[in-house]
């Protein structure tokens, strides 16, 4: 696991070492020969967490000792999923914060089910389809909405999923657990190295959309983001090294902590958000925030082999990876091999067609083209199967789309058995680049993903909720809560779930090792390049992965281009037969595991 500064403030919070109560379990007895690890295969960065009472897995170190702080303090697994997230949109911006969305499943052993929450914001009442259509001309992004300012610019639906989340399930004052990201908001934050890289990324490329003339301000962002310091001087970016203040989004929780979900939607914050996208000509009205509310949905569930794995359905892409495995149960990928040719043939293959079905049905929750129950029959999943050949790849078997989007992933469980899958973003980037004025986060750009294109499924609409990238996942085993996980990535999302699953299914590989082991991307054919006119797409793979295996891959048809990092962020707590509990983190960045 990469070390950053961050691991050095937070009090060994990479659990690279664990307390007493937290400790990381080798086999016994084993012999060890030349380069071996004692975590197992020779990919693995380290063994997975053990922890009997309470366990939390987030992309930030300090995130994960929150939560984990909560947890032994008495409070829930959403109490601490709550507390996380606040603190993830403090030191993690370039992912998530209270300007974005958020979808969730809860498994509560009082009732002994999962409940879904879908936290997704709607586009403004007051921002027609044909207004939207001139912007984007004007713009020059044709017939795609930009991608920054006020134009994809949808209500953030986040604070409504933490308060509605916290009436069900939570124990303790919210007002206590949005505390420490408070604090830290005010004293500074560390910013470890991955985190700073995507900052600074972010800060060139809306530096670069504002000089284009296609954001309607920038200076709350230059101030909330890019000038650190406590006297504000300019330029002072975390580096890895160094602390960030925001004391505008410390007043901003505090205000939620004494006032509540109302303070956002209909009180100073509502008022506030108003008054800004008035004085820069944006959309987003305070009539569209007091009209939000999320609701709870039923996740979708699919079995694999002797697993049941559930999503969450449309607007979410959750269903992709439901098709994917169901296509692959077909398929012995234990004999085939770990990361052969043929698994990854098979798996690529089978994505290629669960893709296609998404650019041609999927959108809104109430699409009626798309059925879900129809997509996973036997009879449906039999027909998409026979279309695969294991020597070579398939024509095209449909249109394929590529999204991409920064997104926070983390993952906690209580004493009680109670565990949280929870995912939660701004779309692209940061968001839109917009900050409200003196509130401490930056509104997000999902209105990016509808379409302007009349007859596609996603056509957007004043009101309406796009389609989705963001989804958690969870998976049960004879009925039981087994697996909460998730991997953040935009269209990287569905494949990595598949992934991890495949990996400990069929391969067997520990809960660490199932994210450690190297992944494939696939990339449909809608490539601004034009690089597949034949509508094949490419994939990208991690260096893991053998050249003899590359080479056959290419032989049979696939397009291979060099891997380019984004292979997305995953964090997992598997509970155990006895009721204790693993847990596990991304190699890849900055996260950590931890667990009590």
């Amino acid at each position: 696991m990469r070390l950053g500064f961050a691991a050095a403030l937070c009090a060994g919070a990479l659990m690279l070492f664990n307390d007493s109560f937290a400790q990381e379990r080798a086999p016994p007895d084993l012999a060890f020969g030349r380069g071996e690890r004692v975590a197992g295969q020779s990919f693995a960065s380290r063994s997975p967490v053990i922890a009997p009472r309470g366990a939390a897995a987030t992309a930030h170190p300090l995130a994960t000792r929150v939560a984990v702080d909560v947890l032994k303090a008495g409070g829930s697994a959403v109490d601490a999923a709550i507390a996380a997230n606040a603190m993830l949109g403090l030191v993690e911006p370039t992912a998530n914060g209270i300007g974005g969305d958020l979808y969730a499943i809860v498994w509560d052993p009082r009732t002994n089910r999962l409940y879904g929450y879908n936290g997704s914001g709607r586009s403004p009442r007051g921002l027609s389809l044909a207004e939207l259509r001139r912007v984007a001309r004007a713009r020059g992004s044709g017939d795609h909405i930009p991608s920054y300012g006020a134009a994809p610019v949808s209500v953030p639906g986040a604070v409504d999923g933490w308060f509605a989340l916290h009436e069900r399930f939570g124990r303790k004052p919210m007002a206590e657990l949005l505390a420490p990201a408070i604090q830290y908001a005010r004293d500074g934050a560390p910013i470890p190295q991955t985190i700073a890289m995507y900052w600074e990324a972010n800060r060139r490329r809306l530096e670069a959309e504002f000089a284009a003339g296609r954001l309607e301000e920038i200076e709350n962002a230059r101030n909330t983001y890019w000038r650190t310091t406590p006297d504000g001087a300019a330029g002072r970016m975390p580096d890895g090294h160094s602390l960030f203040v925001n004391a505008d989004l410390a007043r901003t929780l505090e205000l939620l902590g004494r006032d509540g979900r109302d303070a956002y939607y209909k009180g100073e914050i509502a008022r506030t958000i108003d008054a800004y996208m008035k004085r820069i000509g944006g959309w987003l009205r305070y009539e569209d925030l007091a009209a939000h509310r999320g609701n709870w949905i039923d996740p979708v569930c699919a079995r694999y082999r002797d697993v049941q794995v559930c999503e969450l359905p449309p607007n979410t892409q959750g269903v992709v990876a439901l098709q994917t495995l169901r296509i692959l149960e077909g398929f012995d990928l234990k004999s085939m091999g770990l990361l052969s040719a043929d698994s990854l043939h098979a798996q690529i293959e089978a994505t290629r067609l669960a893709f296609a079905d998404r650019a041609r049905f999927y959108s809104g929750p109430n699409e009626n083209r798309f059925n879900a129950e129809r997509a996973l029959s036997d009879a449906y999943t039999n027909q998409r199967r026979a279309m695969i050949r294991m020597d070579r790849a398939m024509p095209p078997p449909g249109p394929g789309v590529n999204l991409d989007s920064d997104t926070t992933y983390l993952t906690t469980a209580d004493a009680d058995g109670m565990m949280v899958s929870l995912i939660q973003s701004n779309y692209r980037g940061m968001g839109s680049g917009l900050v409200p004025d003196h509130l401490g986060f930056m509104l997000q750009n999902r209105g990016e993903l509808f379409a302007l294109k009349r007859g596609h499924p996603n056509l957007y609409a004043p009101g309406a909720r796009p389609f989705h990238t963001i989804i958690p996942a969870f998976a049960l085993k004879d009925g039981k809560p087994w697996l909460s996980f998730g991997l953040m990535g935009g269209d990287m999302q569905p494949q990595g779930h598949v992934q991890i699953i495949v990996n400990l299914v069929d391969y067997g590989l520990d809960l660490q090792a199932a994210g450690d082991a190297a992944r494939y991307r696939h990339y449909g054919s809608a490539e601004p390049t034009g690089e597949t006119p034949d509508g094949v797409g490419y994939v990208t793979m991690e260096a893991g992965v053998p050249q003899a295996v590359r080479d056959e891959l290419t032989r049979r048809g696939h397009r291979l281009r060099p891997g380019d990092g984004s292979f997305g962020g995953y964090q997992a707590i598997m509970r155990n037969p006895d009721g204790v509990y693993e847990a596990a983190t991304e190699m890849r960045k900055d996260g950590a595991a931890d667990g009590y």
